[in-house]
């Protein structure tokens, strides 16, 4: 056995193992289109192994040696295919098989090349390099926030094309990838060509399983901090994310406010209309919460029906007009499940940031304000002031200020 026929039987065992691997996080759910894809990747790449391990059987070995090269670029564009899964990035599917069909029809032909040519070693070598830079394309198109492994995914895949358009010239620096397809294995060319592949392969597979390891984590993270009914934040996620928050507003000394919503007369609304007819009360709000707030604000339903809003960058005033018009919009709101004549309303609770507090000294004020504006009448806005001493202020109930124009953003 030569060395690079070894080398083919480590390539071999590992494309199954990784194949192996990649199945098995689909099957627990972790990222299951982008892992099937690229467990289908691996599982093409074994078939590419096998049909290059018995190329030295074969007599005329053009169709063989075409399978091969075809069959390893099939392989490519399933690891393509997946990233993209992985990356939310339309793959150009069509784009890539049509390059398949060419680049194989040109390598069936090149063998009447003479078998040291350039020409003909590039035809074999640059479809693979093209493939990587496609691959290094999805993720760098990608809009998701790139992370350490992210980048370094991006260079290896980099790298990877840069040793395959380097292929032809290492052959020729090598003596050659032997007199004829079936003395390929017993080429000095074969060991430094099968090492390569096998450092390449196993760095981008490596990275691939850490990249979903890592996003399959962070989408169960996302889930526990996530209200089923509403979709917004839990009261966890929300004070996991507010705290975050506050911490960068105090780094860079912008204001934070606080709004407090509570749903009013929620319980009648179960009581008379049923608990569906509540449900959809929740669904409404929250999402006309989803549609008001701005990128950088932090919501969430954090209990039955109270609300929660942080607003980085907004101070107290432009907190209540906020406040205000959701108030004022909501309660024009029809909801489907009850009476045409009957609208919802809810009462809020503001309060601003201060240097010496904490989210829950913020959440005590506000909640205080709201606790006053229950009390007054329900369907107001009340803000806290200092937080020595609350200081409530309510605006117009019901008859005030309506039609505000606000976009969410302060």
């Amino acid at each position: 056995m030569t060395s690079a026929t070894f080398i083919l039987a480590i390539n071999l065992f590992a494309a199954a193992l990784l194949a192996a691997s990649f199945l098995t996080l689909a099957a627990l759910g972790a990222r299951r289109s982008a892992a099937h894809w690229l467990a289908f990747s691996y599982v093409i790449g074994v078939g590419y192994l096998l049909i290059e391990a018995s190329i030295p059987a074969f007599t005329e070995p053009r169709l063989p040696v075409t399978a091969a090269f075809a069959v390893f670029l099939a392989a490519t564009i399933a690891l393509n295919i997946g990233l993209a899964h992985n990356y939310d990035v339309a793959a150009p599917r069509l784009a890539m098989l049509l390059f398949l069909i060419v680049a194989s029809l040109v390598v069936y032909l090149v063998q009447d090349m003479p078998r040291q040519a350039l020409g003909r070693m590039m035809a074999y070598q640059l479809p693979y390099a093209a493939m990587q830079l496609v691959a290094l394309g999805i993720v760098w198109s990608s809009k998701r926030r790139q992370s350490v492994l992210d980048r370094l995914l991006l260079i290896v895949l980099g790298l990877s094309a840069l040793q395959f358009a380097s292929k032809p010239f290492l052959a020729h620096a090598l003596g050659g990838w032997g007199a004829n397809p079936q003395s390929y294995l017993q080429s000095n060319y074969a060991m430094v060509s099968q090492t390569m592949g096998t450092i390449f392969a196993l760095a981008v597979a490596l990275l691939l399983l850490g990249i979903l390891m890592r996003d399959t984590l962070a989408e169960a993270a996302l889930k526990s901090e996530v209200d089923a009914l509403s979709r917004l934040l839990n009261r966890g996620g929300f004070q996991a994310r507010a705290g975050i928050a506050l911490r960068s507003a105090r780094k860079q000394g912008v204001p934070v406010s606080l709004v407090l919503a509570d749903l009013d007369h929620f319980k009648a609304i179960n009581d008379n209309f049923g608990h569906a007819s509540g449900d959809r009360v929740i669904e409404v709000f929250a999402g006309f919460l989803r549609d008001t707030v701005a990128r950088n604000h932090v919501v969430g339903r954090i209990g039955g029906e109270e609300f929660a809003i942080l607003l980085p960058g907004t101070n107290l005033t432009s907190a209540r007009l906020f406040a205000e018009g959701i108030r004022s919009a909501f309660s024009a709101l029809p909801i489907d499940g009850l009476p045409k004549d009957h609208r919802c309303t809810a009462s809020f609770g503001v309060s601003e940031f201060q240097p010496e507090e904490g989210l829950a000294d913020l959440m005590r004020r506000a909640d205080d304000a709201l606790y006053g504006a229950k009390k007054a009448g329900r369907d107001q806005v009340k803000v806290s002031g200092s937080p020595l001493g609350l200081v409530k202020s309510s605006t117009s109930p019901s008859n005030g200020p309506s039609g505000l124009n606000f976009n969410g953003k302060g």
